[in-house]
């Protein structure tokens, strides 16, 4: 419900995204004259879609490749229709924009180097096999250009109000905290006997800066100070990157001064005293404002590309041949107080999820129930409640910007913000949920696989005794893989048992321990080399105090966020449509899908 990624919002609610993907399939769609395209089928604004343009896009949609049937396919197709739609709608608002030649010469350019036409001739072959003239192309890519102007134009004539930055800011401030810094000297060096003994005599109580300059292989003029400039003495505060990943874990989590290692990395040994931990903060909303302001603007210029968008919907004239061959039926599924829900909107989503487009393309039986069983449903629920918490915002007065995803996601930041927590709270918090706080076990790993049993037990004898892997697994026809550092499950499953289930290690031999052989499931063997094997350790409470509180104060917000959804849909007027609609959908010789009448999950907004 929280922390909302900004990449992840560039695209509002499909809408782009789908006028891009099917540009881009008109792109490289054969266009023939207006004879070969046969009838129309539907009209945009007075403007004639064919039947042959669809069903060659028809073949360029993943969605019917697995040949839907009844409900589903009626969903398809309005789905599909939806986005063909909005693209003529587009495309025919977008013609107004100038595009110089020399632009779409640039982008033939693009395109010719992309699919490595290097020559006329490669250039024409590839002009026939995609069903183009030259001039063809060249008016399609222009009105591709057309269209992206466009949609940037809107993007950029929207300007965030000073005093929407300042909210924005206001709203989002946690995304601008720092990183946690310290204050620290080093002492690095190439021997652990040294690191040792340097060790020893920091511990009691000799000057660190003076052992760094005689000791250390690194910063030895400054006195090992981290961060000082060339000529200086004194730390200055540095981040996690300073440092290799092992001593910086350990550094940071002392959360406070004191001594630190030595601790190997790299063939080295690293000594750090650390003077001072600064925690990570906040920052004044001068100190962050250049890039407040850009992303105040991104936010704003994607709520006006949101609107832009439907509004080209909403204005768009449609009409439909009384013979076409699609299904279009893109009705009302709810109604919150007075705002509409249409089927399309549903279906953007849940189509666009991967993993029901994946069940969808694998054709995999009783799919057209799951994605009306579960998909539709819950998605329809998470968009009502990205409706109530929309128009929450808007009656609250305060200058709330950005897409409606975006707008929904602030304003339950904003009506949860201000939370704390104990540290008897997160002490609780640590107690009941060790699993966050726990360094899973971990063991490099490499698998040596045979087809024949008794290749793989002379490997592993040979193994046990020493020598080069690569010249042993050949003599045995083997195959190595090297699987580097892994945890639990990140293994194939007979492996990842072999080396994370079984609590004895294997036999050590010079490469490290050497497992038995085990049989896979194809019917090959296997020998697994493991080593620098370390286990399950679950951190100390001090070292993840500040974690632990942050993951109670989510927890807190999360609980708020819901209480605050359930309290917005008690006093709303909804109209939940969706089984009614699904039931006029579905072919009489079909049995109607039924929705789950058990509640939907209350995260909140959707993330179409």
């Amino acid at each position: 419900m929280f922390g909302i990624s900004k990449k992840a919002i560039t695209i509002l609610f499909g809408l782009l995204a789908l006028a891009f993907a099917v540009g881009a399939i008109l792109l490289f769609t054969p266009q023939a004259g207006q004879q070969a395209r046969g009838k129309p089928v539907l009209w945009v604004n007075g403007k004639a879609v064919y039947e042959l343009d669809l069903l060659r896009l028809q073949g360029n949609d993943p969605l019917y490749a697995a040949n839907p049937q009844g409900l589903l396919k009626n969903l398809v197709d309005t789905h599909f229709l939806e986005q063909v739609i909005l693209t003529e709608a587009l495309k025919q608002d977008a013609a107004r924009i100038r595009v110089g030649s020399a632009e779409v010469r640039k982008e033939v350019d693009r395109i010719k180097e992309q699919f490595g036409l290097k020559d006329k001739k490669a250039y024409e072959q590839f002009l026939n096999q995609v069903g183009y003239t030259d001039a063809q192309l060249r008016s399609e890519v222009k009105t591709q250009l057309q269209i992206q102007k466009r949609l940037e134009q809107i993007r950029s004539a929207a300007k965030p109000t000073p005093e929407e930055v300042r909210f924005y800011f206001e709203v989002h401030q946690e995304n601008y905290k720092g990183e946690p810094r310290v204050k620290a000297r080093q002492i690095v060096v190439d021997d652990a006997k040294l690191a040792a003994e340097l060790l020893a005599k920091a511990k009691a109580g000799e000057d660190f800066a003076a052992l760094a300059k005689q000791h250390s292989k690194v910063g030895a003029e400054q006195g090992g100070a981290l961060g000082a400039a060339p000529g200086e003495s004194e730390p200055k505060p540095v981040t996690k990157v300073v440092f290799p990943e092992k001593v910086a874990e350990a550094v940071f989590a002392k959360k406070g001064p004191g001594l630190v290692g030595p601790i190997e990395a790299g063939g080295r040994y690293y000594l750090v005293k650390v003077e001072e931990y600064l925690p990570p903060k906040v920052p004044t909303f001068e100190e962050v404002k250049e890039q407040v302001e850009k992303d105040a603007q991104e936010a704003k210029g994607n709520g006006a590309l949101e609107a832009y968008l439907e509004n080209l919907r909403q204005k768009a004239q449609v009409r439909f041949a009384e013979d076409s061959p699609f299904s279009y039926k893109n009705l009302p599924v709810a109604k919150v107080n007075e705002q509409e829900i249409l089927l399309a909107q549903v279906l953007q989503p849940v189509f666009s999820n991967q993993q029901t487009a994946a069940l969808i393309q694998q054709g995999l039986g009783g799919l057209g129930d799951l994605a009306v069983q579960f998909f539709l449903p819950q998605t329809l629920e998470s968009l009502i409640e990205r409706e109530l918490l929309v128009e929450a915002a808007k009656k609250s007065g305060k200058p709330f910007i950005g897409s409606k995803d975006q707008i929904a996601q602030a304003y339950l930041l904003y009506e949860t913000r201000g939370l704390t927590a104990t540290e008897e709270e997160a002490r609780r918090f640590y107690a009941e949920n060790p699993a966050l706080f726990t360094i899973p076990a971990s063991a490099e790993v490499t698998g040596v696989v045979f087809k024949a049993e008794a290749k793989a037990k002379a490997f592993r004898e040979a193994a046990l005794r020493g020598g080069d892997l690569q010249a042993l697994a050949k003599a045995q026809e083997g195959t190595v893989t090297e699987y580097g550092t892994v945890s639990p499950n990140q293994l194939p499953a007979v492996l990842d048992r072999l080396v994370f289930k079984v609590k004895e290690t294997f036999p050590k031999g010079p490469m490290g321990e050497v497992s038995e052989v085990v049989k896979l499931e194809d019917g090959t063997f296997a020998v697994l080399l493991v080593k620098n094997r370390k286990p399950e350790v679950l951190k100390p409470f001090n070292e993840v105090v500040e974690e632990a509180k942050e993951r109670v104060i989510l927890s807190k917000r999360q609980q708020k966020g819901q209480a605050l959804v359930q309290e917005l849909r008690k006093a709303a007027k909804i109209e939940n449509r969706l089984s009614q609609v699904l039931a006029e959908l579905t072919p009489k010789t079909q049995e109607p899908a039924k929705p789950p009448t058990q509640e939907a999950p209350k995260e909140a907004p959707a993330k179409p």
